[in-house]
Order: C-alpha cells, then structure tokens, then sequence
C-alpha cells in the first residue's frame, strides 16, 4: 500500500500462519531457532567430563563458535558460528531484522539468489573477523547471524533507500539515512574499541560484502567483467582477452565476420550473373512503379538478401 510521501510498504497479515515467510527466511527461522533451543536448552543440563555440553560456551559451542585463526580455528566455523546466538534477546534481535528488512529481498530476488547473499555476507563477516580479531587483541569465540543480517540491510536500503523504516515504531526515517546511521554508530563503537561485547567488526564486515555486492548488482562496478576476466586467465593463461568471450559461465571463441562481396559473381546460380548495387537498385525501382519483376530479377534479389545478411 501507499503511504504518505510517495512512500511504498505493506503491513504483514500476522493472522494468515508462518507460511506467509518466503521459503529462506522461514527455514532460516527454523534453523536458527532449533540450534538454539538445542545448544542453550535441551544439551546446557547434560556434561561430559565436567564441561557443559550445551550453551555458547559448551563443548559444541567450542567447535562450532568462529574462533581466531589458532589452534581453535576450524573451516566449517565460518558456516556454523552463523546459526548459534549467545542467548534469547540475541537471537531475536538478529530475527526480527531479518524478518523486517528480508522478506522483502527474497521476495524481489528469489529465494535463490537471497540464500547466496546472505550466505556470502555471512562468510565475508566472518573472514573479517578472522583479519581484524588478531589486530585488536580479541581470542574470544564468535557467534550469530548479525553479519549476514547487516548485509540484508545494507541491500535494503540501497533497493529501497525511501521506504520509511519507524524508529521505536513512531518515528519514521527513510531507510538510506537509517543504513548509513546504524552502519557509522558500528564504525564508531569498532574503532573505539568498547568492551561491549560485540562483534561490531563482524557486522561491518557483513555490510562491506554486501555493499560490494550491491555495487555489483546496480552495475557501479564491474564485478561481473572483472570475474570474468580473472577466471578466464585462470583457465587459459596464454589467451588474449580479446580472443573469446564468457556466455553462461562458458568460453565462447571470437572468430573475424564473414562478409560477401555483393559484386562478386554467384557460383550457386548461373542465372543471376553479376550482381551489383545498381542492378539492385534498379530492381528495387522497379518495384516502387508498380511493375512486375522477371524470375531473374527475384533470384537476384533472393541471393543479394542472403549476402547482405
């Protein structure tokens, strides 16, 4: 519906069932939910060996958190430490943005593309903190989904940077200002270095990818060509740029264009005989009376169409 301004939004019916959420976000919703629920309730009473089993700072916690680079790092942790939260208010804050700035997204681009960009938002947050958290000291465990979530809304505000987002549900900002304000309060509290106990370093690595993409996306850089280009020297390093093409992710080979002579005589049919511009425009003045074209004059007509295309 329309709102004041020219604005553009709709209100959710929260009286139609959850399976109003587009497919990604709904099993997102699930994933996340279930993780906690496994981690923070059902596996926190159990211990193995005197440690929690459960919780973010439990024996599953310890594997699947995002540590350092170290002796705690493993790869899947850049995937895993996406769907654990460090408590209730955690996860439903990281949710409900998710929910609010999302459904939107996934229902504009497909749930396709959206699961790749908020996976890949995702990772990005986590290969900066992996780059940052040495710099600044940090050896602590990292968990949530906010990075992925700061690229939702970094993409949301460059889609839609009008659409009225209410702070504290009354007063309205347009979603360009309310982006690159929640974006410059993370750089601040970031630099600042406050003993918060937030990651912000991982959202703004999130919102860095996802600007990225974005910039991608709108066609302001030339990620695509630049892909193409650096896969392309990969797969053949001794090929000239200019000698193939990428189409649909495959390498299609330049060739010169074939031309034909119009002038030059058709060895197909020996009934037309040299043809020429001023024989064709002949022909064609010809037609422009009204008079009726010989055989010969069609086939010549025929074949000076088929050279010239």
């Amino acid at each position: 519906m329309s709102g004041q301004g020219g604005y553009q939004y709709y209100r959710p019916n929260f009286f139609r069932g959850f399976s109003l959420f587009p497919p990604v976000i709904k099993w997102l919703f699930i994933s996340n939910i279930a993780a906690w629920l496994l981690m923070d309730i059902l596996l926190a009473p159990f211990r193995i060996g005197g440690f929690p089993l459960g919780g973010s700072f439990g024996i599953l916690g310890y594997y699947l958190s995002l540590w350092p680079l170290g002796e705690n790092f493993w790869p899947w942790q850049l995937f895993t430490y996406m769907f654990l939260h460090g408590g209730f208010l955690h996860l439903l804050f990281n949710m409900l943005a998710l929910w609010m700035f999302g459904m939107e997204l996934e229902n504009s681009w497909g749930s396709k593309k959206f699961l790749v960009y908020y996976l890949l938002c995702g990772l990005g947050a986590g290969i900066a903190n992996l780059i940052v958290a040495p710099l600044i000291g940090l050896s602590a465990p990292t968990v949530g989904a906010s990075g992925a979530v700061f690229g939702i809304l970094i993409a949301f505000g460059m889609l839609f940077p009008q659409r009225p987002i209410y702070i504290y549900f009354l007063l309205p900002i347009p979603a360009k200002y309310f982006t690159a304000g929640y974006i410059g309060l993370e750089l601040f509290y970031g630099v600042a270095g406050t003993a918060d106990g937030v990651a912000h370093f991982v959202h703004l690595g999130g919102a860095a990818v996802g600007f990225v993409y974005m910039l991608g996306e709108m066609n302001l850089l030339p990620i695509r060509s630049w892909w193409n280009r650096i896969t392309g020297d990969l797969r053949n390093p001794f090929s000239r740029p200019d000698q193939y093409v990428w189409k649909d992710g495959k390498k299609v080979d330049v060739h010169e264009a074939k031309y034909y002579d119009i002038g030059a005589r058709d060895s197909r049919d020996e009934d037309v005989g040299t043809v020429n511009q001023e024989i064709v425009d002949a022909i064609l003045d010809k037609i422009g009376r009204g008079q009726t074209l010989t055989e010969k004059e069609k086939k010549i007509l025929i074949e000076a169409s088929k050279k010239i295309h």
